[in-house]
């Protein structure tokens, strides 16, 4: 047998021979086969290796978002660091009818990625409270005076210029939103009241406040603001992550030739503050609603960007809050009451000793309606089942179908498959007296409700001096909670319409430990378009931030095909050698050789 040597072009320290015989078989192989054998197992090693460099990669950073995501909202309950120049911050003061507040809020730089709403939260101070402050009375007690409205909120803007860094002051947008307190005031004092915030603020503060940022905003917006705070502080504007979220497909207005986009599901609103009442949910887009209960509109930067399009029914009602509902009904009584004692010749209510029985106050306890200089007074029978069908018609519903409060359009709820979110009165009944805030259960309210209304109104005020109600709980929450319990019960279920079997409201003031109230929905649409800023500046970093991520994997890439290419090279090489050997062992192949090379023979060499 023979043998194969190898050692042309190598160093001598590299020569060695291979005996067929003494070889494992695979070595006996063909060489071609062995080429294509080493090409696939190449191939094949490289593929593997790329499949776990991308999913170890990808898949860590999904879990790292995740981890994120709830370590998030671990640090919004941190102190706001006010040494970091990337935080920015914005201001809300919310004009309520019974007072005034502020919040602050903070957020990060963006991250610019166009799809992803800013990071929004309260700002926290040193202690880790939320920097609010809330002062008395509302701001429509300044109607007639309108030129002292400027002195009365400077205590909370005071406030807020002494936790916003200084040198954040002038980039720091504030805005003055009234809601239902102002809107039922005449329109001339509303510009009056807002002129003199708009004339006289900008010489005392330095914050960014322009003529649009002091406004009454309308019922709707402020639906929609409340709609918009609950379901970003949820996380339901956030990208789909995990398989067990709920989601639906959703058809975006105005784009009609699409696929519909999946996303989360969102939940529906129901707050009801003193003097207005509001409903929010979202619609699809084949359920027709008229346009002054349709908001339609797009939480994202980019306006060609159709991912944050919503479409929310929302219905604002006015003189459906807790105190303006119980104006309504003591209005009611006293004008039943003095017609009556007119007609019959009755002292009803006239005297302490003959007062009129009031089924929504707590048992004997004793109260006054005053009007044009007359009183009448009143002591509580707490029926709380009377007290219900009393104020039932104050809900103005119609026989009709597909109405709520006072007849207005209500577009269908599928009730197994939505979630609502009860805020102001709706928390405030079910928590600061009865003690029941969060999953709502009708049943266990009602005799909750009925067990306070027939207390007698000597032991509720042993229990209020003992503390054993919530802190912020007053004696005036006291005396009507019996009503407002009645009120809440009768618009949630009959105005409406939501069945009394109804497992999916809670009623919160807090959501992961964020104190969610409209401002918040407000802050974020306001400044919804800052993100561009960002985005920009970032574009150019983002996109090597990208070539960055990837580069791992394609450095991985390069490499297995550069030894790829070396493998080829070599194996490419022995063959020629080979050939080249076998050539040297045929007869007169060594002329042929030296022929080959251009030379002469060894025979002519020899002759010469």
């Amino acid at each position: 047998m023979g043998r194969i040597g190898i050692s042309c072009l190598f160093p001598a320290s590299w020569h060695f021979s291979i005996s067929p015989v003494g070889c494992p078989r695979i070595l006996n192989t063909n060489l071609r086969q062995i080429i294509v054998i080493s090409i696939l197992a190449a191939a094949v090693s490289l593929l593997y290796f790329s499949v776990v460099i991308i999913r170890n990669k990808y898949g860590r950073l999904s879990r790292d978002k995740k981890f994120q995501r709830y370590w998030a909202r671990v640090t919004d309950i941190e102190a706001t660091d006010t040494n970091n120049p990337n935080v920015n911050y914005g201001i809300v003061v919310d004009c309520g009818s019974s007072g005034s507040r502020i919040f602050v809020y903070c957020w990060p730089r963006h991250n610019g990625n166009p799809h992803d709403l800013l990071d929004i939260r309260q700002m926290r101070d040193k202690n880790r409270k939320p920097v609010v402050m809330k002062i008395k009375p509302g701001i429509s007690e300044f109607a007639t005076s309108p030129e002292k409205v400027s002195d009365y909120i400077s205590p909370l803007l005071n406030f807020a210029a002494e936790h916003v860094p200084r040198a954040k002051h002038k980039e720091t947008p504030l805005y003055i939103l009234c809601t239902a307190g102002m809107r039922i005031l005449p329109e001339s004092q509303q510009k009056a009241i807002l002129e003199d915030l708009l004339t006289d603020i900008p010489v005392h503060f330095d914050f960014l406040f322009s003529d649009s940022h002091a406004e009454v905003i309308s019922g709707k917006q402020e639906g929609v603001y409340a709609w918009i705070g609950i379901n970003f502080v949820l996380g339901r504007f956030e990208h789909i992550e995990d398989d067990d979220e709920a989601v639906v497909e959703v058809n975006i207005p105005g784009s009609e030739s699409s696929e519909a986009i999946v996303r989360k599901r969102t939940a529906g609103i129901l707050d009801m503050g003193g003097v207005s009442t509001q409903i929010a949910y979202e619609v699809p887009k084949t359920e027709e609603v008229a346009k002054n209960l349709l908001a339609e509109f797009n939480l994202g930067c980019d306006v060609h960007q159709t991912e944050h399009v919503y479409r929310v029914y929302v219905a604002t009602f006015l003189g459906f809050g807790g105190n303006a509902a119980r104006q309504r009904y003591e209005d009611k009584i006293f004008a039943n009451t003095v017609q009556k004692n007119r007609l019959l010749g009755k002292q009803t209510g006239l005297t302490p000793d003959a007062p009129y029985l009031d089924p929504c106050l707590p048992l004997d306890i004793k109260d006054e309606i005053q009007q044009n200089g007359q009183t009448i007074y009143l002591r509580g029978t707490g029926d709380f089942d009377l007290c219900r069908e009393t104020v039932q018609p104050f809900m103005n519903k119609t026989n009709e179908t597909q109405t709520s409060l006072n007849g207005v359009y209500q577009p269908p709820i599928h009730f197994q498959n939505s979630e609502f979110y009860g805020f102001s009165e709706f928390y405030y009944c079910t928590e600061d007296v009865l003690r029941m805030g969060g999953d709502y259960n009708a049943a266990k309210f009602t005799k909750a409700a009925k067990d306070y209304c027939a207390t007698k109104w000597s032991i509720l005020r042993e229990r209020f001096d003992r503390g054993l109600y919530a802190s912020h709980a007053d004696l005036h929450r006291l005396k009507y909670q019996c009503f407002k319990s009645a009120w809440m019960f009768e618009v949630f279920h009959r105005g409406f319409s939501f069945p009394v079997n109804y497992k999916n409201l809670k009623t919160a003031l807090q959501v992961y430990d964020k104190e969610v109230q409209w401002t918040l929905g407000a802050i974020l649409y306001r400044t919804r378009f800052l993100p561009l800023r960002d985005i920009q500046q970032e574009v150019f970093r983002a996109s090597h931030a990208h070539w960055r991520g990837v580069s791992f994997v394609y450095n991985h890439y390069l490499f297995s095909g550069c030894f790829l290419v070396v493998l080829l090279a070599i194996l490419l090489y022995l063959l020629r050698l080979r050939r080249i050997h076998r050539r040297n062992l045929r007869p007169g192949s060594a002329s042929a050789l030296w022929m080959e090379e251009g030379l002469p023979s060894q025979k002519a060499v020899g002759t010469l």
